[in-house]
């Protein structure tokens, strides 16, 4: 059936039509999407909300090939993309500076957020989490013992430890001068 045929019954209330619709383009997306530099993890993504829109307009297309409508609606789809993941990179930089600046550690200063940001992201989750909540959330190691279920001498012995772990890492970096 070609696409003009499965539009308009889509547009009377076909949802086998709709799917069939899907079915046919569905690559189409998945590859439009990738030669556009998506992400391979959000490809997916991209072409479940470009046949959401579709489905969304179907009513709005009117002329014109349905095919030339799908690369639009997928352009802007992917452009919508970049645009939230630059907002939300900006608000984690804003975020960060504003964190350090609340409560520096030695190991933070302004021209370094993203790598210590990244540095303690790559720490094990054991070491991780007590220092975002000492140094991010100013929380005492008490506190942080009762968040994480574990002693006060254990936040002790993990804080040092993640501590050396994330110098050697900005070391190595180049990022962390005594």
């Amino acid at each position: 059936m070609k696409d003009e045929e499965l539009l308009a019954k889509s547009k009377n209330g076909d949802e086998d039509a709709f799917y069939q619709l899907i079915s046919k383009h569905i690559s189409t997306v998945e590859k439009f999407a990738f030669q556009m530099g998506v992400h391979p993890n959000d490809i997916q993504d991209i072409t479940q909300e470009t046949f959401l829109k579709v489905y969304r307009y179907l009513n709005n297309h009117t002329h014109g090939k349905f095919t030339t409508w799908l690369y639009q609606i997928t352009l802007n789809v992917v452009r919508d993309l970049y645009r939230k993941k630059k907002r939300l990179a900006q608000k984690a930089k804003a975020y960060m500076a504003e964190a350090a600046i609340t409560n520096s550690p030695d190991f933070v200063d302004d021209t370094n957020l993203s790598e210590v940001h990244q540095a303690i992201q790559d720490l094990n989750e054991k070491y991780k989490l007590p220092i975002i909540l000492h140094y991010f959330h100013e929380l005492s190691y008490q506190e942080i013992g009762d968040v994480l279920g574990v002693s006060e001498g254990a936040v002790k012995t993990r804080m040092l430890r993640g501590r050396k772990m994330l110098k050697e890492r900005l070391e190595q970096v180049g990022e962390y001068d005594e």
